[in-house]
């Protein structure tokens, strides 16, 4: 149980990666500042985080189990919170769908709205109001680049970080009049067992339903560029962990946070020009015409965003 004077945390998808790297280091603030309550689906795949967690388990993190798809989950894992009060809530629980957009089921497509989108939408829906009765809040999305642009056999999975960022922004406006904050923490490539798992399961799927040329493309285009990415660009979830305490210790907390430097080019790419045909363009020659040279291709985006940082004076997080 929180102590006076503890800021209650609560985060969604804490068994492994992300989710469970911020639990940790908030639970073992050296000042003990948070209670966190950490929250999974499967209490029984606990352990990794109890074994990171180490003496802060019991004292400063606890452990609820929680299913951001289903209502009732939703509501008994806020009512068990001593006075529902919660500080800060992480919304971290995400699910990824990586193919030819013909070879996915559209049941597939709702269950990844309905984990990275509704179960976000859950998750405020039942905090935000306790906090607007106490004007004091502050509610993270760990949202991803691919909120902010599209990339290649990512579209469903970008399409529901796209609808998350926009129901974030109208929110953040809104909730400044109650005092309640709202920030969205943007990674590009982070290496965790969950993206391993999907790359892993994606580069032995048929993905009947795609034409042979598609498939040519996905599998000898696209899944090297993203082993290229992830060992270029690639951030470990403590970078991620380290930014979003950042974040929430921020005397004024931005909206939107690029967690790592280096994507900082792709990014600006889209706002380049009003069309933004220059980043549909530049990213359709980064997949199909750089294959073999996207190492250097990656070399480069570095320089670049190095050369940017020397430039503004910013040292990456």
């Amino acid at each position: 149980m929180a102590t006076e004077g503890q800021k209650v945390v609560l985060i969604t998808g804490c068994s492994s990666g992300i989710g469970m790297a911020i639990a940790v280091r908030l639970a073992r603030d050296e000042n003990k500042r948070y209670y966190v309550i950490a929250t999974m689906r499967d209490l029984k795949r606990k352990d990794k985080l109890v074994e990171a967690a180490g003496d802060a388990y019991g004292r400063t993190l606890s452990l609820l189990s929680l299913d951001v798809c289903s209502d009732e989950s939703v509501k008994q894992c806020v009512d068990s919170v001593k006075d529902r009060h919660i500080d800060i809530l992480i919304n971290n629980a995400g699910v990824g769908l990586v193919g030819p957009i013909e070879a996915l089921s559209l049941d597939d497509m709702k269950q990844v709205f309905e984990t990275n989108f509704f179960g976000v939408v859950r998750m405020i829906k039942e905090v935000m109001p306790d906090m607007k009765r106490r004007r004091s809040g502050h509610i993270l999305v760990i949202s991803s680049v691919l909120g902010l642009h599209g990339v290649a056999f990512n579209d469903v999975y970008s399409a529901s970080k796209f609808a998350t960022e926009g129901l974030c922004e109208g929110l953040a406006i809104q909730l400044l009049k109650f005092n309640v904050i709202v920030s969205m923490i943007e990674p590009g490539p982070v290496n965790t067992e969950f993206e391993i798992k999907l790359m892993t399961d994606v580069s032995k799927k048929e993905f009947a339903g795609a034409d042979p040329e598609t498939l040519y493309h996905f599998r000898n285009c696209y899944l090297p560029t993203q082993v290229n990415l992830f060992q270029g660009l690639g951030q470990t979830p403590e970078e991620i962990a380290k930014c979003t305490k950042n974040v929430i210790e921020s005397p004024r907390p931005p909206f939107r946070n690029l967690t790592n430097p280096l994507y900082t080019p792709i990014v600006a790419l889209k706002y380049a020009d009003e069309t933004r045909s220059l980043s549909v363009h530049t990213f359709y020659h980064m997949l199909y015409n750089l294959g073999g040279i996207m190492h250097v291709s990656v070399r480069i985006m570095k320089f670049l965003s190095c050369e940017w940082l020397r430039r503004r004076t910013i040292s990456p997080i």
